[in-house]
């Protein structure tokens, strides 16, 4: 397939807080290409419900927010990466909102809340419930009419380029034509977000399928931590419609927990309760519905003020009467869905990967800053502060690269001319999501990780003749992120934070405070 090829001084693919951040940055250093998946809407910031977390209320300071960080994280945070996001975060956000986000406030001052495992207020909040949607459009207001920097919606990475070691740009789908497209670049970075995707229930939109993610890897890219998947312990639970978060803010308000026999059941497992860490929470719930042979518990919020509830949270309340649940008079169906990923491509403290050239930052990064369980809306802020460093170090690293000025490149062939269909596609992709959630979700076993590893690897073998549209590209990211995850829970033989093994329910071991690495083995 012939491919046009273009050039640019900086590529970025995907368009969360991190990029558009990265994408500020790297605008005064040269010319930047933004590629992503749909419009800029659809990326997991944009969705983010509870707030950012940055030490800036009265009662708070930034060596409490590291603490909290750690403790939520079991002890794998990386220290010097956890100080560079406490300490950096409130510049980044007093910049935000320096270009125009709104944030709550009351009597004129910025109003924070509460979450699971914080120890003081400090969760910033936009809209009430919308706090990811006002920090996109305000990065977006501030990135437009900028000259250096080009758009190009609906188009999908598809592989990273490498020359001489190094990362020089990727091939790209333009997704409406169809046709392929090479982009050199003096670096890349990465910011594609999660894989919530590869999994029944997700809170995920539906673009989240690990595509940096798997990319990077296939280009021999490191990745860490992959076992760590953390699961929102709570999303709307309802027959006829998908997973929908209800902010863990809810809980930090008031809500209470309660199972299918009306009983509030989080004093049997945490002392904090409701507020107890995300992995903690997830895991009771699930203990509940086994105990109790139920699909989900409830999460009760009718004590608290009906005019309180719609006004702080006006898209919670919304899209549940949407469904005919009045969140003031009912309790609410919920259960736990696959949220947000811990791991991904091994950074240093300035977004860099160990393969030159290639850097990455947010979700698809594994900076260090989240261990084996994330704190609650710190993952805004990790997008702020390392989309910013991330940005600043491609800069510095392109004044000593230039990418070759043509490089040899074959796309695959057109869909019509694979043997797989799209329908053979499809069934991979649903089946996928179905096993990864009953073999490889809250609850693993070294017996359930094997099993659908050996069935992952025999998918893999046959996606290699899958279409060359974005469905089918798709779901080779996701069955390649999926073996990512099963190896690491396998070689994890202990259990903590967000990875807990039936088999091995003890947190120590020999491997309690070492991290997993998956790397692409050179043919």
């Amino acid at each position: 397939m012939t491919s046009q090829v273009l050039s640019t001084d900086f590529l970025i693919i995907g368009a969360g807080v991190a990029g558009l951040r990265a994408a500020l940055e790297l605008c005064r250093h040269g010319h930047v290409t933004m590629v992503a998946k749909g419009g800029p809407q659809d990326n997991n910031s944009f969705y983010a419900q509870g707030g950012v977390a940055v030490a800036l209320s009265e009662e708070d300071d930034v060596d409490i927010h590291f603490t909290d960080t750690i403790k939520a994280g079991h002890q794998l945070c990386s220290p010097p990466a956890t100080k560079v996001l406490v300490e950096e975060g409130p510049a980044r956000v007093h910049e935000l909102i320096k270009w125009g986000a709104k944030f709550d406030t009351v009597d004129g001052k910025l109003a924070f809340t509460k979450e699971g495992a914080h120890s003081r207020h400090r969760v910033l909040r936009a809209g009430g419930d919308a706090t990811g949607s006002e920090m996109v459009r305000a990065l977006s207001a501030k990135a437009q009419g900028l000259k250096n920097l080009k758009w190009l919606g609906n188009h999908f990475g598809v592989e990273l380029l490498t020359h001489d070691g190094r990362c020089c740009g990727a091939t790209i789908l333009d997704e409406l034509k169809g046709t392929g497209k090479t982009v050199l670049a003096s670096a890349v970075l990465l910011v594609t977000g999660g894989a919530g995707q590869i999994y029944a229930r997700t809170t995920n939109p539906a673009n989240a399928t690990g595509d940096g993610i798997a990319m990077a890897f296939r280009a021999g890219a490191i990745l860490e931590d992959m076992e760590f998947v953390q699961f929102h312990p709570t999303s709307l639970y309802l027959p006829s419609s998908p997973p929908f978060l209800l902010s863990e803010v809810l809980r930090g308000e008031g809500g209470i927990l309660r199972n299918n026999r009306c009983e509030r059941f989080m004093k049997n497992y945490h002392r904090n309760q409701e507020l107890a860490p995300r992995d903690i929470v997830s895991r009771a719930i699930w203990t509940e519905m086994q105990r109790t042979k139920a699909r989900h518990v409830y999460l009760d919020a009718t004590h608290l003020s009906p005019t309180f509830l719609k006004e702080r949270f006006p898209t919670i309340y919304s899209t549940c009467l949407r469904y005919d649940i009045d969140i003031t008079e009912e309790w609410i169906p919920v259960s736990p869905s696959a949220h947000y990923f811990m791991g991904g491509v091994k950074t240093d403290l300035d977004g860099a990967s160990n393969l030159p050239g290639l850097f990455a930052a947010g979700e698809a990064a594994c900076s260090g800053v989240h261990g084996a369980n994330r704190l609650g809306s710190n993952s805004l802020l990790e997008g702020l502060v390392f989309g910013l460093r991330a940005g600043k170090a491609a800069a510095q690293y392109a004044k000593t690269y230039s990418p070759p000025a043509m490089i040899s490149h074959s796309f695959r062939k057109k869909s019509s001319e694979r043997t797989m269909s799209e329908q053979d596609v499809e069934k991979i992709r649903n089946s996928l999501r179905r096993l990864m959630w009953t073999k490889v979700g809250l609850i693993r076993t070294a017996d359930s990780l094997q099993k659908a590893l050996e069935q992952l690897r025999q998918w893999s073998g046959k996606l290699q003749k899958t279409p060359f549209n974005r469905a089918g590209l798709e779901t080779r990211n996701m069955v390649q992120v999926g073996q990512c995850i099963i190896e690491a829970a396998l070689w994890r033989t202990n259990s903590v934070g967000a990875h807990y093994r039936e088999d091995i329910p003890s947190s120590k071991g020999l491997k309690w405070k070492v991290h997993s690495q998956c790397q692409q083995k050179k043919k």
